[in-house]
């Protein structure tokens, strides 16, 4: 005993301390973030497949832009092309750091853009087991965080929202620290703090020997049995997009 006080004492004496978990949560964060940065803009395929808890599937068709901002959080857009009943449906996503987002939706019956309100973020994404809050980038600004545990190379942190009117209590991430830190799966859980829905990641590419990118995001809905799978295809760094790809005439011009 004596001699763990004694190297505590000189650790004090050198200025050194023991990292809490608070502090090294927040490093990995920003490990993920610092590994993701400079990939400008991008565009991608996706197919979202709906599940019921019976079993029931149906499927939409989605292209998704995003525009990457270091200043604040990023924009992105997205469009529906299929099938008729939700095409050119159009959802735009101006993420903050440390203030609530700003999206719209665009409704081609109506021809109307629509402003997503605060209190709204924890519904449904279009029918979908994504909530609209899980469209945004997720910016380090936007959480506190406690490290759980390590398991070889995987590293788990419980992110805690700061915006009050997020529909999660907690997340819990999974992080690859041997693959540029990407997330292999979060935990989300509801206001009640029971778990809610688990999203996992997976047929990972790596792009410009640098970008990890997931072919494949599956949402399971643990409360309703209800799923939702994303597949991500033709995935394109080399586009040029600024501000004016991300304005709301830019959502309505998408949508029709």
């Amino acid at each position: 005993m004596k001699k763990i006080i004694l190297a505590f004492a000189i650790l004090g004496t050198l200025g050194i301390h023991a990292q809490t978990a608070e502090e090294r949560g927040l490093e990995i964060a920003k490990a993920a973030e610092q590994a993701d940065l400079g990939f400008n803009s991008s565009t991608v395929d996706l197919k979202m497949t709906l599940k019921n808890k019976n079993g029931q599937t149906s499927e939409r068709d989605l292209t998704t832009k995003t525009l990457e901002l270091t200043e604040d959080g990023d924009k992105s857009l997205i469009v529906f092309n299929s099938p008729k009943d939700v095409k050119g449906t159009a959802t735009l996503t101006f993420t903050h750091k440390t203030v609530s987002d700003d999206q719209w939706l665009f409704l081609p019956s109506i021809k109307r853009v629509k402003r997503i309100s605060s209190n709204n973020k924890s519904g449904p994404f279009v029918g979908s087991e994504f909530a609209y809050e899980d469209l945004s980038s997720q910016e380090v600004e936007k959480y506190t965080y406690k490290f759980l545990k390590e398991n070889g190379s995987l590293l788990i942190v419980e992110q805690d929202p700061l915006d009050p009117k997020s529909g999660y209590t907690k997340r819990v991430v999974t992080y690859n620290k041997d693959k540029g830190y990407r997330v292999e799966k979060i935990d989300f859980y509801d206001r009640k703090g029971s778990l809610l829905k688990t999203l996992t990641y997976s047929d990972y590419k790596q792009y410009k020997n640098k970008f990890w990118r997931a072919g494949v995001f599956n949402m399971v809905n643990v409360q309703s049995n209800k799923e939702t799978r994303l597949e991500f295809t033709n995935y394109n760094f080399e586009v040029n997009l600024a501000d004016e790809d991300f304005s709301q005439v830019a959502l309505k011009r998408a949508g029709n």
